[in-house]
């Protein structure tokens, strides 16, 4: 495999480096020589050689003078299964995952969300969906809806202490007013897509029929010049390249490298097949294609931070942003459920911390971690500070993580969704009065897991469902709800795999995080989920899709003189207590528990 097949070379070192510390000028002479070397002996013998004289780069990057702050490198792959990572036990490949992570610290007691916008929204503020009123689904292309603009932004918070701060791929968090983009929530520059997936070749993306339109953005602009036809997970990586290439490494930097890979459509391109031919189910076998890729891919970057002075004073974290969905090749066997679910399967994670300034390396980190910490732990190692009132609900869990201390995370609000479809047989009476547990929640305190409502794809997928003996070898892993169940208790530690419902044995516990719920949920907001705006059409807006909603300037207008006359009118009442915020086109949602 060529080092740099998945994303070509490195851009050479820019003229400004010249002036950095250091015999950066001796580096910029070698990086021309390998320039050179391309030229001669073709783009194979580059990467060999980039191998070989990898030693060479690190030996005079040693010798400049490195910030205090870390950079920070943020890897989030997107719908990557538990199992599919070798050092799960992956017939997929992934030769750099299982080097980083073996390397590293493995994170095996770690949880995102089910879905994309609820874990991305959770890592870039550092607070739970019910506090955003992101509880419900993803924000969708056609909704005038995006991450609340009242929240400071990981980005944000590490551009106060110095960072420059670069995201590459997939955004996910809303797009309908300018105000939405990502370089208004404080990211320096942004390349890549506003949608939850699209064509990996085109980057077109049909939300409907009639509602089609191109989604690679510069900036805050329509990236036409990159339509080339290149897969993403190779463009992504060959900006990240050019970023760190133009990056003065004295100064601390700020990754988020959001792949769109191994998210549907399955696509990859066909030198990634190889290894693969004797997967049967072609959806498996294309799903490994792409996650090979990426491995390459990220392999590059790795290089790249190397090659350019930045990894000895990096702190590379990986993760995916859910479970896998078997249906689209991806495996979380042996755990229960899938994508979209709050079984284990849906939400307990791939992830690693790789860093040369971990304590203690090649260790397993079994203690709790949860997305929402990333917020925390990285603005506390960029030397960055937290406003007093900002009520966060992730927790700073670097000592935990490097130097195997307990975690400060006793549990996690792995949700409440008053919106999503309420189970049938769901009570207040079968949530002994505490909470009515037609609705869909799930809650983990210590050991203890709780769920209610209705959690979803229930199944367990062992890896022989992707051959060609379909259901009838594995029928046994099928599970169907009971009509009459709503509320299940699980001790995570001791039964990882939730084959074991204890919620009629143990009352007692199920009341306790019955009571933990309904606490959470006097602090939820209400949900952020309005209707569709037809202006949102690309066809409305160059064939694009992006910001759409703009203010008329009469309905403004009419808004201010509306309140100027009520406050002449109440200037000499009593002042009311005002009402209760609400979203725009959406009820209050809060269960009143």
């Amino acid at each position: 495999m060529a080092a740099w097949g998945c994303a070509g070379p490195p851009p050479p070192l820019p003229a400004q480096a010249r002036g950095w510390p250091g015999r950066v000028v001796a580096m910029a002479a070698l990086a021309g020589f390998w320039v050179l070397s391309l030229i001669a002996y073709g783009y194979l013998s580059f990467g060999q050689r980039l191998e070989k004289e990898e030693g060479s780069w690190r030996a005079l990057a040693s010798e400049r003078l490195e910030p205090s702050q870390p950079h920070l490198i943020f890897i989030l792959a997107d719908d990557q299964g538990f199992r599919d990572v070798g050092y799960h036990g992956s017939e997929i490949r992934t030769p750099t995952l299982d080097k980083l992570a073996a390397e590293g610290v493995k994170l095996e007691n770690y949880y995102v969300q089910p879905i994309c916008t609820p874990s991305r929204s959770q890592f870039i503020t550092g607070k739970y969906q019910i506090h955003t009123g992101l509880q419900h689904s993803i924000i969708r292309p056609t909704q005038p809806n995006c991450l609340p603009l009242d929240n400071a932004t990981l980005p944000q918070k590490l551009k106060e202490v110095g960072y420059s701060t670069h995201m590459v791929g997939k955004w996910h968090l809303g797009f309908y007013r300018k105000e939405c983009m990502p370089t208004k929530r404080g990211f320096d520059t942004f390349f890549g897509s506003l949608l939850g997936s699209g064509d990996y070749y085109t980057h077109y993306k049909c939300d409907s029929p009639g509602m089609c339109g191109y989604d690679l953005y510069e900036n805050d602009n329509a990236a036409w010049d990159h339509d080339n036809g290149i897969y993403s997970t190779q463009m992504y990586t060959q900006r990240v390249q050019q970023i760190l290439a133009s990056h003065n490494p004295t100064k601390p930097i700020f990754l988020y490298i959001a792949y769109q890979a191994v998210h549907s459509p399955l696509q990859a391109p066909g030198k990634y097949f190889e290894h693969y031919r004797s997967i049967i189910n072609i959806n498996r076998r294309r799903y490994a294609a792409m996650l090979s890729c990426l491995d390459e891919a990220i392999h590059n970057v790795t290089l790249a931070l190397k090659a350019y002075g930045f990894y000895n004073n990096s702190i590379i974290i990986y993760s995916s942003d859910n479970g896998g969905q078997p249906t689209a090749g991806g495996s979380n066997w042996p755990l229960r459920g899938s994508k979209g679910t709050y079984w284990e399967g849906g939400i307990r994670a791939v992830g690693f911390v790789h860093s040369p300034l971990l304590k203690n390396k090649g260790t397993v980190c079994k203690e709790l971690v949860h997305i929402t910490d990333w917020y925390p732990t990285l603005i506390s190692l960029a030397e960055g500070q937290i406003d007093e009132d900002t009520q966060l609900d992730g927790y700073d869990v670097w000592e935990t993580i490097s130097e195997g201390l307990r975690s400060p995370r006793v549990d996690i609000l792995h949700n409440i969704d008053p919106i999503y479809t309420k189970a049938k047989n769901g009570s207040w009476a079968a949530g002994y009065g505490i909470w009515n547990t037609a609705i869909q929640s799930a809650i983990r305190v210590q050991h203890w897991k709780l769920l209610t409502g209705n959690p979803g794809y229930s199944d367990w997928v062992p890896p022989q469902s992707f051959s060609n003996l379909g259901p009838n070898r594995w029928h046994n892993e099928r599970i169907t709800l009971s009509t009459g169940k709503s509320i299940w208790l699980f001790n995570i530690t001791a039964d990882p795999y939730e084959r074991v419902d204890l919620s009629s044995r143990y009352p007692g516990i199920v009341k306790k995080l019955l009571k933990r719920l309904s606490q959470f949920n006097k602090t939820a907001v209400p949900v952020r989920y309005p209707p569709k705006d037809p202006r949102s059409n690309p066809r409305l807006n160059g064939g694009v899709w992006g910001p759409w909603y703009k203010e008329e300037n009469k309905k403004r207008k009419a808004n201010k003189n509306k309140a100027e006359k009520k406050k002449k009118k109440s200037k000499n009442k009593k002042k009311k207590q005002p009402k209760a915020r609400s979203s725009p086109n959406c009820h209050s949602c809060i269960i009143h528990g």
